[in-house]
Parts: structure tokens; sequence; C-alpha cells
């Protein structure tokens, strides 16, 4: 009975100790001032019952219980007696005079920091593809949960679809689960729970430290990858590749890179901007250019005989050889509609040459009893918003 009342009375005077004097034995040696949220370092000295007593050094003594430790029921049962462990302040000073811990708040909070870490020295990591989005994929590193979109995968792993099919591109993400990639932290935010993977930040590297061997003007040997609504990508080199985009395939219009282009031909380009691990390749330009001679066969005013082959806003394109194309202006008609009226896409009609503009790549076309040329205006000219007779644009 006296011993329960003296323990009693212990708890007691325990419980109206003075903040002073909290402060004043965590000082009783340098750095030993705690806060709430403070992560510290300890050793565990008992397990008993539902709670676990660390040792915390000059700092006093550590517990962890409660919800704390149903929270921590995983990596509190794999402590023994002696165990270091790095755990969070939750409370400086309890009612029964020790520091309240948290083990997984403690372990949360070292695994971002672990994260920060490994995202500033980019260090590679090789995780595993748990699931597929619509986005891009799922990985998994340290029970976190992070995110490799799909404009982050290298270009081994990206999936080139014609046209940009969002279902598509999820059906060939799918197909990665499973497998093991090469990645780095990218960003981070622990408030958001956010992890970020990239595929292309150590490719990117290694793409420049190739790229060092080449320099615009060079002309490389390769194999056409893929074949795009834009373009075509080129691989050269040790596993370079670069983007033909698609008015640069020819100099006439092209319409769709897989009408001159297959998968696996074998071409030249020449290298025409390298911006950091981005090629831009020209096919074209290891080509004459045909409109360097256009003012040999063709003169302001004749009257030419072409195919209709594009309709857009501008107005109609049309064939006049293998190589040159012009423009009859939407202008020479009135309306979108009418153009159509009076033209048929494969047909062969009579132009009037109004302009030519070898420079820009351009030629005017009228119908032969164009207003404008019977009121005497046969130097009107194709407007600055439309394209060069060279570039594909989109059909109306």
């Amino acid at each position: 009975m006296e011993r329960n009342i003296a323990k009693n009375q212990t708890a007691a005077l325990a419980r109206a100790r003075h903040p002073m004097e909290v402060l004043l034995k965590q000082k009783s040696e340098p750095g030993t001032f705690l806060k709430i949220g403070d992560i510290v370092d300890g050793t565990v000295i008992e397990k008993r019952g539902s709670r676990i007593f660390v040792d915390l050094g000059a700092r006093g003594t550590g517990i962890v219980y409660g919800r704390e430790y149903y929270a921590a029921t995983e990596i509190v049962r794999g402590l023994a007696v002696g165990d270091a462990v790095t755990a969070k302040v939750v409370e400086v000073d309890n009612d029964e005079g020790y520091v309240e811990l948290s083990l997984k708040e403690a372990g949360r909070e070292k695994s971002w920091q672990d994260l920060r870490q490994l995202m500033e020295t980019r260090e590679p990591l090789t995780l595993k593809v748990l699931d597929a989005n619509r986005g891009g994929l799922i990985l998994e590193f340290q029970r976190m949960r992070g995110f490799l979109p799909a404009s982050q995968l290298s270009q081994e792993h990206y999936p080139r679809v014609e046209g940009g099919d969002k279902e598509k591109i999820f059906e060939e993400l799918k197909k990665l689960v499973g497998q093991d990639m090469t990645v780095t932290i990218l960003d981070i935010d622990p408030n958001e729970e956010k992890l970020i993977f990239s595929e292309k930040t150590r490719e990117t590297e290694l793409v420049r430290q190739k790229l060092s061997a080449y320099q615009v003007g060079d002309v490389i040997e390769g194999d056409v990858a893929g074949l795009v609504s834009f373009g075509a990508f080129v691989r050269f080199g040790e596993g370079l590749e670069g983007l033909v985009h698609i008015s640069e395939i020819d100099w006439q219009l092209i319409t769709n890179p897989a009408d001159v282009l297959s998968i696996g031909q074998k071409v030249k380009a020449k290298i025409i901007a390298v911006e950091g691990e981005r090629v831009s390749l020209s096919l074209k330009a290891l080509k004459e250019d045909p409109w360097s001679r256009v003012e040999e066969r063709y003169h302001k005013g004749d009257l030419v005989t072409g195919t209709v082959v594009k309709f857009n806003p501008f107005g109609a394109f049309v064939k006049l050889d293998e190589d040159i194309q012009g423009l009859a202006h939407i202008s020479e008609f009135g309306t979108e509609a009418r153009m159509k009226e009076l033209l048929t896409l494969g047909s062969q009609q009579e132009f009037r040459i109004i302009t030519i503009d070898a420079k820009e790549h351009r030629m005017a076309l009228g119908m032969p009893a164009s207003p404008e040329l019977q009121r005497g205006e046969p130097d009107r000219v194709v407007t600055d918003d439309a394209p060069k007779t060279g570039e594909a644009t989109p059909a109306a």
C-alpha cells in the first residue's frame, strides 16, 4: 500500500513539473534541446506490452505507445532491444516525463529526405513497372509509389502511335508492365505525396555525350525507326535518333510520311539542328531544290495544266509536275464552298500563273478567266499567312 502511494506521489510530481524544468533538463548538454517535429536517433532499451522505450542519450528517454505504436506495427515487429531506431518527436515532455515518439512519421520523413538526396544526385534506380494508365506508368521505390509520365519515357520505350490515339498509346504502355526500367527521380512533393520519375534524364546525358561527335551540316546514314503524322524518326549512330519533320522529307508536298517512307528503310539525312538531345534531320536538303530552276520552266502569265491534289482553308494545291506545286488562293473563288464546286480533287484543270517566288517556294495560280486578270491586276500575290507549296497543312 505504501509503495503504491509513493508511486502515485512520484507521478504527481512529474505531472507538476514547471516547463522551465524541462528546458533546463534538455539544456544540460549542448545540442540537446528538442522540439516537436524533430527527427532523433536512439536505441531500443525495452519492449513492454504495447510500449517501446528508447534511449535518446542526453535528450532523455523516448516512448512509442498508443496509436503511434499500432500505426508502426510492421516496424515494431522487427525491433529488438539494442536496435537503433530513428523517430519523430510528437511530444517533448508528456505527463510521465518521456519524449513521445512516432516511428511511422519518422520513417516517412526519412524516406522523403532520402528521395530528395537521390533527386539531387540523379542516382539511377532500377525499378519494376507495376501498372499503367493513360498518362504513363506506376513504379514503386521503398514502398512509395511514383509516376513515370509517358513524356519522360526513353526513345526505346516511348509509344509512337499514328495520330496520337490515346487508347492505342495506353495499349502500348500496358505492354511495359512487369519490365524493369532504369530511372531517376525528376520531382518530389512530400505535402502532396508526389513522386515523379524520368527515364529520359539519364538518357539525356548519355545522348548529349554521343551527340558531341556530330555537328550541324553532317550527313548521317540511318534506318527509319518510326512514322507519325508529323514526320519520321531515323535511328543512327550508337542508339541516337533524330526527327525528319514532314516538311523536310521532300521538296514536294507530303501529306502522309508513310506514303514515301517505310519502317526499316535506309536513308541518308543532313543534320540541320541540334537542341540538347533533340536532333532535327532533313532528307530534302540532300536533294536538288527544284525551285532553283522553276523560272526556266514557268513564267508569270503562262497558262498551265495541273492536278488538284489538296484543299485547305487557304485554297487549292495544284500539282504541275513531279516537283512543283502551286496554290490557287481562296480569293480566286470567294468562298471555300465555291472552290469545291469549281474544282475536283484528282482532276486536271487549266490555271494561269499569277506570281512566282522561287526563294519562298511559292507559285500563285488563278483561274484563266479570274476577275483579277480581267481587271488587269496580274500582280496579286499570295498573302503571307498562306503556306508555301512545299509545306504540309491540315486538310479543310
